[in-house]
């Protein structure tokens, strides 16, 4: 029978889901920021070429993030607009819970889940299963996107230049900004689109016009596109 899992039990038995994939491995979370842990874990699944899926919707990857799973071959990332669904799954287990993959819910939240097995919960694993086969059949491959970061066209969040020194003089990263305002950089960007400064299309950030006539800008640097906002900028 499914098997009830408080915070500590979810983070334990996500770990051992990981660990444990033989054949294939589903991760769908509709935020996404992988701990070390979680990334040692995957990082070997890669080199024992498991088929790796990560299916993600309500948060920008962050070029760190990005440029880390672009060196995971057999591990394909997909967006899906609209997720709310948490569910992690290899070929013998799936967990069903309120946990992002995300390092801060998994530190800071209070979650709960259940556990299926493929053995015990045959007929529940199976619809469990095949529903999020079909979350990752609507999603779409976010591998173009992430070539796209270094493109003239696409704006990355935060591949900041610290050598563009005469601007930086007067105007902050989105990085530097969300810190001084004590924000996270994600939580930043999710104000700027909500207020209309930037907008979100697919998985990149662009300037709009009232982000332009509220003095942001953006830039190229060595490492990609980055926005740079007013000193006391606040949304």
């Amino acid at each position: 029978m499914p098997k009830f899992l408080n915070t500590s039990a979810t983070n334990y038995y996500l770990e051992e889901l990981i660990k444990n994939a033989k054949e294939r491995l589903i991760l769908i979370s509709p935020f996404l920021k992988i701990n070390d842990r979680i990334r040692e874990l995957l990082e070997d699944k890669n080199r024992m070429k498991i088929d790796v899926r990560i299916v993600y919707g309500k948060s920008e990857l962050h070029p760190q993030e990005i440029n880390w799973l672009k060196s995971l071959s057999f591990v394909r990332t997909s967006f899906c607009k609209n997720l709310h669904a948490k569910c992690y799954l290899n070929e013998e287990v799936a967990i069903i819970t309120s946990l992002n993959l995300y390092d801060f819910s998994q530190v800071n939240n209070n979650e709960m889940g259940v556990m299926l097995t493929r053995e015990s919960d045959a007929e529940c694993y199976r619809d469990a299963y095949e529903e999020a086969q079909r979350i990752v059949r609507v999603s779409d491959e976010v591998r173009i996107a992430m070539e796209m970061v270094a493109k003239p066209e696409t704006l990355g969040a935060e591949a900041e230049d610290e050598s563009d020194n005469g601007s930086q003089h007067s105007k902050l990263t989105t990085s530097k900004l969300a810190a001084s305002l004590g924000l996270k950089t994600p939580d930043l960007l999710e104000r700027l689109v909500g207020a209309g400064h930037l907008e979100l299309r697919g998985t990149m950030h662009y300037l709009t016009d009232q982000g332009k006539t509220a003095g942001g800008e953006f830039r190229k640097g060595r490492a990609g596109f980055y926005f740079l906002w007013p000193l006391g900028f606040s949304v």
